[in-house]
């Protein structure tokens, strides 16, 4: 009889628990690959895209974009190695979709896919092997609205599935499902016009993957979902009609409760908390996150993150892209500098990007080349609203 339990893999798969070492807090959540930055453009800059302009991948970082887009309709297909000097067969496929129905409104579409390779799993040393797939998806549906000619809303549904099982002696372990929803805003000010440049201002906010627990078997209350605010601000310098140079400063915070602080020793009161900590619901749990850091305020601001990236066009043709990306050590530890380009033939679009890691511990994403195509179609009719 065949029987499974979920693997904690969440470890493999995520940013979070790759970078842990020591006695920090840093906030572990199931689903790690979400927060992954999908396209090679938004990882060029430091892991972001809720401010940055609009583009084929808007879904994962800001659907509200979308309605500033400006072609038609465009399709991205990305590609990005995980845990690359290690192993060959982990990744993260992505592929999304936008079409704008009018001046006004556009809706967008993703499908991000993430393998956590094929693992080998036998009883006994001379036993026939098993070969376990274990794998997570999200599919997101978004619809975008202007609300004005410089600002625009967006709300999107994901459907979320890991099927993390493996083998063992568990029988009531299975494939975990959520649905989650996200609420975003984008603003696009109009061109300012100064002595030796023209300028753009642009802002936005996403509150991703609000949402249920993810529960894997019957004996836990489920972990919580990446649930995350974004919020950026950024500014285009319009330097002449051959270059354009976009600078984005963005700050992301974890809205789920922070885990508590134990005490060695004292395992009944820790076990009482770690009970208390579970118990907590998500949508609670979202308004707690805001002030439950045991070591109060100072902890609660190690748990934002932020990113600087730029972003260099020239003739809408030729892209150079530069970031940096912060977290607390105590948070995670992530530290890195990315690199990256962007080609633009008619209506196809090439980018990639690379990433240095700066700090002490492992990044899962060091050395690792992400590619992405897009595809545009239609013209720009719809850019601008009269």
């Amino acid at each position: 009889m065949k029987k499974y339990i979920a693997l904690t893999l969440l470890a493999m798969s995520g940013l979070k628990t790759m970078a842990q070492q020591g006695p920090t807090r840093a906030i572990t959540t199931a689903v790690p690959f979400l927060s992954i930055a999908a396209d090679p453009r938004a990882a060029a800059m430091g892991d972001m895209g809720v401010a940055t302009s609009a583009d084929a991948f808007a879904q994962q970082w800001n659907p509200a974009k979308l309605a500033f887009a400006e072609s038609k309709q465009s399709v991205g297909l990305t590609y990005t190695p995980y845990l690359s000097k290690l192993v060959n067969d982990i990744f993260l496929g992505n592929i999304s979709y936008h079409n704008r129905l009018n001046e006004r409104s556009a809706i967008g579409a993703s499908l991000r896919y993430f393998s956590n390779g094929e693992i080998e799993l036998r009883e006994s040393f001379d036993s026939p092997a098993f070969i376990a797939k274990p794998n997570e998806l999200a599919l997101d549906l978004s619809y975008s609205l202007r609300l004005s000619d410089e600002f625009a809303m967006a709300v999107s549904g994901r459907y979320i599935h890991s099927d993390l099982k493996l083998q063992t002696g568990f029988d009531d372990a299975q494939a975990a499902n959520s649905i989650a929803v996200d609420i975003a805003g984008y603003y696009e000010g109009p061109t300012q016009i100064h002595k030796d440049f023209n300028g753009r201002w642009r802002a936005g906010f996403n509150i991703s993957n609000l949402g249920p627990k993810m529960k894997y078997d019957d004996r836990t209350d489920g972990a919580f979902l990446p649930t995350n605010l974004g919020v950026g601000v950024g500014y285009d310098f319009i330097l002449d009609a051959h270059n354009k140079v976009g600078v984005t400063a963005e700050f992301n915070k974890l809205l789920v409760p922070t885990p508590p602080a134990l005490e060695e020793g004292e395992i009944d009161e820790n076990r009482r908390k770690i009970d208390d900590y579970n118990d907590i619901g998500w949508f609670s749990g979202v308004f707690k996150s805001f002030g439950d850091a045991p070591d109060g305020f100072s902890e609660e601001l190690k748990e934002i993150t932020w990113a600087l990236g730029a972003e260099y066009w020239y003739e809408d043709v030729f892209a150079l892209r530069a970031g940096y990306f912060n977290e607390s050590e105590e948070k995670g530890a992530r530290e890195f500098f990315s690199l990256g380009a962007g080609f633009k033939y008619t209506t196809i679009n090439i980018d990639m990007s690379y990433l240095f890691s700066t700090s002490k511990t492992n990044n899962p994403l060091e050395g690792t080349l992400r590619f992405g195509l897009t595809f545009s179609f239609g013209d720009n009719a719809f850019k601008n609203i009269d």
